[in-house]
């Protein structure tokens, strides 16, 4: 048998899982996440399919599992937000500035852009965890979430199967490039980030001498 790949930087982390639960951690975290639990199941499916490309897993297993947990997932959270959630909301909310204006204002915006918000909620961290309890919270139709749910999972799940397997073909050259060009990839993040805090500053300041 072939040694396993050796994943880089934090998917070297969760290569344990992956030999030992294998397609069980993939179902398992993203579920898991989807409705809510903060376990990093988008890293996991990530790390499966470069273990796929590398020949350690079945790409079309990991994205079938990876898929039907990301439905199933959104769909329960769907069911606490619907069910539970609003009454734990309107009671606790104030202590989380969750104020009943805010509420609606949230419940509003998800009336006129559900769909679109629960397609492309997968691929924005926190979202993608409240997705389905927000969908819920604002008594979006089920179907009507089903299928953009459905569609954003397809979606979210093709897209990194694919980049984990292109990855997986070719780790053997990637990776060396990883570690040569981390620092600088790095920096460029910080950098962007900062630049992105300032304008926010800029325009909240600008905002307040508006006001007064």
């Amino acid at each position: 048998m072939n040694a396993p790949p050796q994943l880089p930087g934090v998917l070297a982390d969760l290569a344990p899982l992956l030999d030992h639960w294998g397609y069980l951690a993939v179902g398992g975290l993203v579920f898991l996440e989807d409705f809510g639990i903060p376990v990093p199941g988008e890293t996991l499916l990530i790390a499966a399919a470069v273990y796929a490309g590398a020949g350690r897993l079945n790409i079309f297993v990991v994205a079938v599992i990876a898929f039907v947990a990301a439905v199933c997932g959104d769909n329960i959270g769907y069911v606490i937000g619907r069910f539970g959630g609003h009454r734990l909301v309107t009671r606790y909310g104030r202590y989380v500035l969750l104020t009943p204006e805010r509420i609606a204002k949230a419940e509003s915006f998800f009336a006129r852009h559900g769909g679109k918000v629960v397609t492309v909620a997968r691929f924005i961290e926190g979202l993608r965890q409240a997705n389905g309890i927000i969908a819920g919270l604002a008594e979006m139709p089920w179907l009507r979430f089903l299928f953009f749910n459905a569609v954003g999972a397809a979606l979210w799940v093709g897209t990194w199967v694919t980049v984990g397997v292109l990855a997986g073909e070719h780790l053997d050259t990637l990776y060396p490039a990883i570690q040569r060009y981390e620092l600088y990839v790095l920096a460029a993040v910080a950098m962007l980030i900062l630049v992105l805090l300032t304008r926010r500053l800029r325009r909240r300041r600008a905002a307040q001498k508006s006001d007064s």
